[in-house]
Formats: C-alpha cells, sequence, structure tokens
C-alpha cells in the first residue's frame, strides 16, 4: 500500500523572497525537488482570513497581490496555475456539515504563490485555496483540518503558510541585531512541541510558552500549521526542514509531515 502523500507547512516571510531568492528559497526549491510531486494542493494561507470558510472554485485562479509598498518588480509577478472546481466541491464534501462556500472571487494570494514559484516553478500544479474562518477558536481550526484526511491518499499536497512567529510592529531591519528572546523562545517552543508531537500544546498555543503573546499577536500565520500538523497518522515522521527568524520576528520554521520518498 503506498504511503500517503506528505502534508507542508511552510514559513513564507515577506513577499520579497518571492524575488530575492536566499536560503529559505532555495529550501523551498530544494524541497519542491525532492517531496513526490502531487496531483494537486490545497492551500491554506494566513491572507483569506475571512468570517467563514470558503474554498476557490475558479478554473483558472487570478494572482493576487495583496500588499503595499513594494517594489513594481513584485507586483508583475504572476503564478498561472489552474485551479481544480472538482477538488473545490471534493473539499466541500469533506468539510461537512461545517458550510463552505464555493468562491469564485478570490485566488491565488501571496501566502500561496510566493513559495509555489519555487517548490512548482512551470505552475503546471492545480492549486485551490482554503480560507480560515476567523470564527473559529484554534482547537476547532485543528478538529476540522482532520475531516481533509483523505485528500492525503490521493495524491493531495494540503500546504499551510503563514509563519509561527509573526509581529509586524517589532520588525528589525538590520540583520545583524539579534532576535529578541520572546521571538526565539516561542519558536523554540513550537519547534519542540511538533517534534514530540504535542499536538494538544500547539492547539493551545497562548499558553506554550511566555512569548506567545508578543509571538502570535493575531492568529491568522500560526492557524495553517494547525491545518498540516491535523493530518499526521499514527506513528508517521514530522520533521523541520527549515528553521530561522526572519528579520528579527518572523520565524521562517517549516514542518514536513510524512516522507520525502515516492509514495
Amino acid at each position: 500500500m503506498n504511503r500517503p502523500h506528505p502534508a507542508l507547512f511552510l514559513g513564507h516571510g515577506s513577499p520579497l523572497h518571492a524575488i530575492e531568492p536566499g536560503r529559505y528559497t532555495a529550501a523551498w526549491e530544494q524541497l519542491g525537488r525532492e517531496l513526490p510531486r502531487p496531483r494537486a494542493i490545497v492551500a491554506v494561507s494566513a491572507h483569506w482570513y475571512i468570517r467563514g470558510t470558503a474554498v476557490t472554485l475558479p478554473a483558472m485562479p487570478r494572482t493576487i497581490h495583496d500588499f503595499q509598498g513594494f517594489p513594481s518588480a513584485l507586483y508583475a509577478v504572476q503564478y498561472p496555475a489552474p485551479g481544480d472546481p472538482q477538488l473545490a466541491a471534493r473539499v466541500a464534501r469533506l468539510l461537512s456539515p461545517t458550510p463552505v462556500r464555493l468562491d469564485h472571487d478570490w485566488g491565488l494570494d501571496h501566502g500561496t504563490w510566493s513559495v509555489l514559484r519555487y517548490l512548482y516553478p512551470d505552475a503546471s500544479v492545480p492549486v485551490i485555496q482554503l480560507s480560515i474562518d476567523a470564527a473559529l477558536p484554534a482547537q476547532q481550526h485543528y478538529t476540522l483540518a482532520q475531516r481533509l484526511a483523505p485528500l492525503r491518499d490521493a495524491r493531495i499536497l494540503v500546504l499551510g503558510s503563514g509563519n509561527v512567529v509573526h509581529n509586524l510592529r517589532a520588525l528589525q531591519f538590520d540583520a545583524a541585531v539579534t532576535p529578541p528572546s520572546w521571538a526565539i523562545g516561542f519558536n523554540k517552543a513550537v519547534r519542540d512541541a511538533v517534534l514530540a508531537g504535542r499536538d494538544e500544546d500547539l492547539a493551545g498555543y497562548q499558553t506554550l510558552d511566555p512569548g506567545a503573546a508578543l509571538s502570535v499577536p493575531t492568529p491568522e500565520h500560526y492557524l495553517p500549521l494547525l491545518y498540516v500538523l491535523a493530518l499526521r497518522r499514527a506513528g508517521e515522521a514530522v520533521s523541520v526542514p527549515i528553521d530561522g527568524i526572519d528579520l528579527g520576528t518572523i520565524s521562517m520554521l517549516s514542518v514536513l509531515v510524512g516522507s520525502r520518498q515516492p509514495v
């Protein structure tokens, strides 16, 4: 019997990574080469944080430049991956009885395309996005995500994109400055809990570490991690292929559930 397809959470960091290659983008490229190629992708991005649950329906989703004040070259980036209306409908069925809106307007936001353009630069793998319901607490997101488990048996990559430490008010643009202790501490606490399989503690991240309140001032960048961890099966490997803190207060920690070997 084939192994289930891996699930992946990536710390996506600044939108500038999309046009400024570095050690993190090189790691994304390596993951794209090493992981089994999926039939399709369900992306859970921090940047589609709305009231209610929705999935993108367009057969050709637009590239959304959901940021301001960046170089013009970043706004010129397009990621023309196809959508998958049938997969969107299947995700809606799997999440039942939670109502899921089939959305015609949203596309691929930068939390999705800024990493996918390194994982799958040919943009040939179909991609849909699943929204994050701002009305749900973290534990309910984890429970909801567990219903997506059958997708892994259909060679579908569930991709979470966010940052476990994400405090824009405390950004540090001097690369020589050490990140604050609260960011380092919370990032380590998350990493340790992930590797120990302490999902309940991660769903209750507010009490995971004293640095939680500063590291996660709002939950949307943290929650995509739970959508990936919820898909781990008993005894299955979990690893941290990428780690580090960018700009002082943006964690690039990434989590892989499953094996890099072919399924």
